[in-house]
């Protein structure tokens, strides 16, 4: 009897990856390693979602703790260059993508495995992101994406041949989202979502509260920064991981974090999702708000078309890329100094500034100022606008209102 080839499969837990777990087997004769990535994800263990793989037959079944990882490596990243896709997503899911997928071209090599599964779906920007991330690590490996390949053309046809293989699953047809959650939020979609008239229901929100029913006097926060990187919380130093587990309470139990948005996948298609990101949103708007104390006007200018060219670089599947990786190198210069508290009050689902200082600030107070300590030299203003306006006077005078 030959050996059966290996495959390594990105395993959740959820209706896609169960049932790829038995498809793989039944469809493709293959033995399954079944790799399920904490990135910080609600469930707080991941025992019975690893115990589950093995019992639909997987012959290894691996739950990763990535958090740190995550937190270390890719956050951070994610915060020093405000990452907001389309000025509105924090890139939960196409930040976790890529570190999941390191893990699975390492498993692969240590198990032998030529092969690495996803369980995305075929119009879906996740695809992207694994097959691209993969491709980068390693363009030898095999991937075989189930979804794209099998005859079950609906969620509901999905459930019914996980009834007829005995895969247990947690979706139902009553509530079919489809849910992806880590660290930095939750992204929710499918079902009555799908319709753009309909309000999101209630019971989608996990990690906020209903923003008319939070503390109406509010909650202040402050967030320390070491370099661009968020090290405290209302003046108590905590490690990256802490922090951002911190920052989600807070900022949920304020109401603050929702978002509901039609987005651009990467496949052209224009969906419509739902996400609750409070620690993330609270920590983007408290860099960028410290990074306006600490840059200059050109720089800043420059680091807002990076930004936006980050974000939509790693939306797209690109964290192993050049441009990644420069525009990251860039980012390393301009935290050097972008180290100061910022302080933010929440209430009933908004977020205001009500503070920043910084340790190497460029706002001069005796420059700023309009009582007797200014040290502005009102008088060499006339020359300075007289030498801005030149150009514009010889249009002016040449082609423009002038010449007229």
């Amino acid at each position: 009897m030959s050996q059966k080839e290996k495959v390594v499969l990105a395993y959740s837990g959820g209706l896609d990856t169960s049932v790829i777990v038995k498809w793989l087997q039944v469809e493709k004769n293959m033995d399954v390693v079944a790799i399920c990535g904490n990135v910080g994800q609600d469930e707080r263990d991941l025992e019975p979602i690893r115990q589950k793989a093995l019992d639909i037959g997987a012959i290894v079944s691996e739950a990763m703790d990535m958090r740190e990882e995550y937190a270390a490596d890719f956050l951070t990243r994610a915060i020093a260059a405000n990452a907001l896709y389309e000025g509105v997503y924090p890139l939960l899911s196409a930040l976790s993508r890529p570190l999941i997928s390191k893990h699975l071209v390492d498993v692969a090599h240590e198990t032998g495995a030529l092969y690495v599964a996803h369980g995305c779906t075929g119009k879906g920007n996740d695809q992207v992101r694994f097959e691209t991330s993969i491709r980068a690590l390693d363009p030898d490996l095999q991937i075989i994406a189930p979804v794209r390949e099998w005859n079950l053309h609906s969620r509901e046809e999905e459930m019914e041949w996980a009834a007829a293989h005995d895969v247990p699953v947690p979706t139902t047809k009553d509530k079919p989202y489809s849910i992806d959650d880590n660290l930095w939020g939750r992204a929710i979609e499918c079902g009555v979502l799908e319709d753009t008239w309909n309000k999101p229901p209630d019971d989608i929100w996990t990690m906020t509260k209903e923003p008319s029913e939070a503390s109406h006097e509010g909650e202040e926060v402050i967030i320390g920064f070491t370099a661009g990187v968020p090290t405290s919380i209302n003046g108590q130093e905590m490690p990256l991981l802490d922090l951002i587990i911190h920052a989600n309470d807070i900022a949920g139990r304020n109401g603050y974090g929702r978002l509901d948005m039609i987005e651009d996948r990467v496949v052209g298609i224009k969906s419509r999702e739902c996400y609750e990101c409070p620690g993330a949103l609270l920590l983007i708007n408290a860099h960028k708000s410290l990074e306006m104390l600490c840059l200059s006007a050109e720089t800043l200018r420059e680091k807002q078309k990076l930004d936006i060219q980050w974000a939509d670089a790693v939306y797209r599947g690109l964290w192993y890329s050049q441009i990644r990786e420069a525009i990251d190198a860039f980012n390393v210069y301009t935290q050097q100094h972008v180290t100061g508290e910022v302080r933010i009050k929440l209430c009933c689902g908004g977020l205001f500034l009500d503070g920043v200082r910084a340790d190497r600030s460029l706002y001069d107070y005796n420059l700023a100022t309009y009582d007797e300590s200014d040290t502005f030299e009102h008088a060499k203003s006339e020359g300075f606008i007289y030498v801005h306006s030149l150009p514009h006077i010889t249009w002016s005078r040449s082609q423009g209102p002038g010449s007229r």
